[in-house]
């Protein structure tokens, strides 16, 4: 009866490193990993998807220059399109309180041009500088988009809408990279950008002098249907995402 014991127990053990071996953890390589991202949705749980970007530059003399920019995809849609409303706030005078114009270097930085995904950057060569950067979004469930009316300038595919005053200049853009917000400040005082298209979206401020209150803003809205919509439902929402390519998604 020992002996039947002992030998069980012998096979028992000869038997355990075999096992390990076949279910050792396997380590996954950063490109398996990125392959694995992120989640789907049916385009037919897709009630409303929304889009609303915003960028603004507020000089030391409390000068504003900006603009927001929306964009809502739903049933009716028949091609997706952005709307742009300026933003221009006057400050207590000239530009630039102080009278100075800024004198800060950044250097570096091409690689930026290249990267993937969300990329928020704030570079600052001055004093007393403010930048901020954010992104939401937001999902909720209802059978209806909300009801909104379009506001401001239509922004068709490969146009540019421009507005300037005493804070600097603020262009919004459609083209193959998606829907750009640029900002060139006055007097030197710096630069804003914020893109999204192509998968990705960039948040970038370049501050060179003082006193300055930056903000980019992007939110994401979507509406998800909890059960799913009939097959017709689901070619006709598929048809108004693919319109998105045209502008750079």
């Amino acid at each position: 009866m020992k002996n039947s014991l002992w030998l069980a127990a012998v096979c028992l053990a000869a038997s355990l490193p075999t096992q390990a071996e076949t279910f050792k953890p396997i380590e996954l390589k950063d490109q398996e990993l990125a392959g694995l991202r992120g989640r789907y949705v049916m385009p037919g749980r897709i009630v409303s998807f929304g889009i609303v970007m915003t960028s603004t530059w507020q000089n030391a003399n409390g000068q504003v220059i900006g603009a927001t920019s929306t964009m809502q995809v739903q049933q009716s849609t028949i091609t997706p399109q952005f709307y742009v409303s300026m933003i221009d706030e006057h400050g207590a005078g000239v530009a630039n309180a102080s009278g100075a114009q800024g004198t800060g270097t950044v250097t570096g930085g091409s690689g930026l041009n290249t990267t993937e995904g969300v990329t928020q950057v704030v570079r600052a060569a001055g004093d007393f500088n403010m930048a901020h950067n954010n992104v939401d979004i937001n999902v909720s469930k209802g059978d209806q988009a909300p009801a909104t009316q379009p506001q401001g300038q239509a922004l068709a595919a490969g146009g540019t809408l421009v507005g300037a005053n005493g804070a600097g200049t603020m262009s919004v853009s459609a083209g193959s990279a998606g829907v750009q917000m640029n900002i060139v400040a006055s007097a030197n005082q710096g630069s804003s950008l914020q893109r999204l298209g192509q998968g990705g979206l960039m948040q970038n401020t370049t501050l060179l002098g003082s006193s300055n209150r930056v903000s980019n803003l992007t939110s994401l809205n979507v509406v998800l249907r909890d059960s799913p919509a009939a097959s017709g439902g689901v070619s006709a929402n598929l048809d108004q995402l693919k319109g998105l390519r045209n502008l750079g998604y």
